[in-house]
Formats: C-alpha cells, structure tokens, sequence
C-alpha cells in the first residue's frame, strides 16, 4: 500500500475531477455561482478529501470504509448534478459526457480501493485468529 494518499490512483483521478469541475462550471450563468456550481464545487471537492482522510484513518477499519463510501456517495451526487447541468443547458453534451467518464472512472477506482482495503483487512484479520 501506498505511503502517502497523494500516491493512490483514486486520490490522483479525484483531484483531476475537481480541476474538471472547475473548468465547467465557470460556464454556468451567474445565477447559479452561488447555487448549483458552487454545489458542485463543493461536492468534487470532497472526493479526494475523504480518499485521503479514509487512507489516513487505516488503523480503524470501519473509519476508513465509512470515508471511502462518502467519497463514492459524492461521485453519485457529482453525476446528479451534472446531470440537471445538462438538463439546465449550463454544460453541453460533450462536456458532460467527459466529466461523466471522469466520474466513471473514479467510481471504479474508488470501488477498487475499497475491495482492496476490505480484503488486505480481512486477511489481516485471519492471520491474527
């Protein structure tokens, strides 16, 4: 395993989505500054954040997984709300296709890093029995 979250794949990808996210909602009407890209922001964020804070907590199992299911709990709200920015007209169809693969993307590497902490945990456990 990694010595620092900053070497995980799934940190590294999170943040490129934050960046992403970024760019496209600079586009978005002024209106929603404050409201919808501001959300979204928020919740991009957060993906790499709680990656690093769930690698950080590995000395408690069920704090690790409970950050690293937040993480893929924002990845689902981040597709949500690119999904209404469609519907809204704020990004187009291209655009939302490439940040939909960039969510795609972390959900599975995301999900891999959690596989992965369960099973190297519950091998752990095993020796230990």
């Amino acid at each position: 395993m990694s010595r620092d979250c900053t070497e995980l794949e799934a940190w590294m990808e999170g943040k490129k989505l934050v960046s992403l996210a970024y760019i496209l909602t600079t586009s978005f009407p002024k209106k929603e500054l404050s409201g919808l890209a501001n959300q979204v922001r928020r919740i991009a964020t957060s993906v790499p954040l709680n990656i690093a804070e769930g690698y950080e907590r590995r000395t408690s199992k069920d704090d690790a997984l409970q950050f690293l299911h937040t993480a893929q709990e924002s990845l689902c709200e981040l597709e949500t709300k690119f999904c209404i920015a469609l519907d809204q007209k704020y990004v187009s169809k291209v655009n939302f296709e490439m940040i939909s693969k960039k969510i795609h993307l972390s959900k599975k590497l995301t999900s891999g890093f959690i596989n992965y902490y369960k099973k190297t945990e519950n091998e752990k456990f095993r020796t230990i029995i």
